[in-house]
């Protein structure tokens, strides 16, 4: 994947926060996926449709794009501009009330969403497993704390994050959050390694929340916070 290639799509615009992007394109390098035009891959979060739309490109899927604070009608316009809209269907739906048939997604895709919705115990076995198909992949991107300050994000964070503080777990804990399932075969967690590159464009978006973000970083982001990875692969 070359970033430069979704250089026009990446702006104020479209971004929700650290360059989602770049995070996904740390995920496809880092866990390469084996996908074509016959599979249905569901983009779970999509904000404005930015991961959509490289995860169609990317991967030749047909993709669909859940979000529940987007709009369909807004995200459909926006596929329409990008020419992308006979691959990929905006969705308006709820984590917790997937409107899915089950077993119909070859992969799954969260960038920077999936920590609001899923971050107790149970909820990929009862609320995400369902929907993928066997041999599925899922790919998640999200904040979290260090591995190092894993349990201190509500004391560590809360001055930039409020009430919220308590969504950022570590990569060890993300791997126990997502469980065990006799389908699941493997689940691997990480620091990632894009966490500066991701920063670097939010800030230079000149994004109104970029801003307010900017004041925080150098002083509790960047010292106590990282993106942790997620690949989770079924039998």
């Amino acid at each position: 994947m070359n970033l430069s290639d979704y250089t026009k799509y990446i702006s104020a615009e479209t971004m929700m926060g650290p360059n989602s992007a770049r995070i996904l394109q740390e995920l496809l390098e880092k866990c390469p996926l084996g996908l074509n035009a016959d599979d249905t891959v569901l983009d779970l979060g999509c904000g404005k449709g930015l991961t959509s739309l490289v995860i169609a490109k990317e991967t030749g899927a047909k993709v669909i794009a859940d979000d529940l604070w987007i709009s369909a009608e807004e995200n459909a316009a926006r596929f329409a501009e990008w020419g992308i809209r006979d691959r990929v269907t905006p969705v308006h739906a709820d984590a917790n009330e997937l409107p899915f048939a089950k077993k119909q997604f070859a992969a799954l895709f969260s960038v920077d969403s999936y920590h609001y919705f899923a971050a107790e115990p149970g909820f990929f076995e009862e609320k995400i497993l369902p929907f993928l198909a066997d041999g599925a992949v899922v790919l998640i991107g999200i904040p979290g704390v260090k591995n190092a300050y894993s349990g201190r994000s509500e004391e560590l964070l809360s001055e930039w994050l409020g009430d919220e503080a308590y969504m950022f777990q570590s990569p060890c804990r993300w791997k126990e959050i997502i469980g065990k399932n006799e389908r699941i075969s493997s689940v691997d967690t990480w620091e990632m390694d894009c966490f500066d590159d991701a920063w670097e464009q939010w800030f230079a978006s000149g994004h109104e929340y970029a801003h307010g973000d900017k004041k925080f970083f150098d002083r509790l982001i960047k010292p106590y916070t990282c993106f942790v990875g997620i690949c989770v692969r079924l039998k």
